[in-house]
């Protein structure tokens, strides 16, 4: 018998994904693409649009999983890579201290955050872009928001699973007051 050994460290077949989400939280990190100004400040924030399973368009964050014996740092230039194209230029800080962390639960209520296909613990981050932007994946599109834009009920009604709240959360860290 032959050793069939998985030659991409770190992913799960579907079902296996399935099942380890059926049994234990799943880590992922998130970013909230931004652009700033010449003293730092935030003057604009990238959201994608994205198409859902059931065929809903929402607008979400830079989101993804960490895989098995990835490092954070690695995982989020991944996904920023992934969803916002080779050539973007996050600027991930020296340090990783999150803005803040999100659980996501799938029963609606237990916290801001919901996923129905998990239990998820995500390290959010706020990541300046300096580069073109261009989407790849699953997303249709990139589009840039002024933070007064970011927080506006309109948008933050496109976005779902608490990636509004978790908007806002990422706008007052940086020192923006609605």
């Amino acid at each position: 018998m032959s050793d069939m050994t998985e030659t991409t460290p770190g992913w799960l077949s579907s079902d296996e994904l399935e099942m380890a989400r059926a049994r234990m939280p799943i880590l992922y990190v998130e970013a909230v693409p931004v652009r700033v100004d010449d003293s730092g400040e935030v003057t604009s924030i990238g959201l994608l649009l994205r198409i859902g399973p059931d065929g809903t368009v929402s607008r979400t964050l830079v989101s993804g999983r960490v895989l098995h014996h990835e490092r954070v740092r690695d995982a989020l230039l991944r996904h920023l890579e992934k969803d916002l194209g080779p050539v973007a230029l996050p600027r991930v800080p020296a340090s990783l201290q999150p803005f803040t962390v999100a659980e996501y639960f799938p029963t609606l209520g237990v916290t801001p955050y919901h996923d129905p296909r998990q239990h998820a613990v995500s390290l959010a981050y706020i990541v300046p872009v300096t580069g073109d932007c261009r989407p790849r994946q699953d997303a249709l599109d990139l589009v840039w928001f002024s933070p007064q834009e970011a927080v506006s009920e309109a948008l933050q009604s496109e976005m779902p699973g608490g990636h509004g709240v978790l908007l806002r959360q990422a706008l007052a860290h940086v020192g923006f007051v609605n």
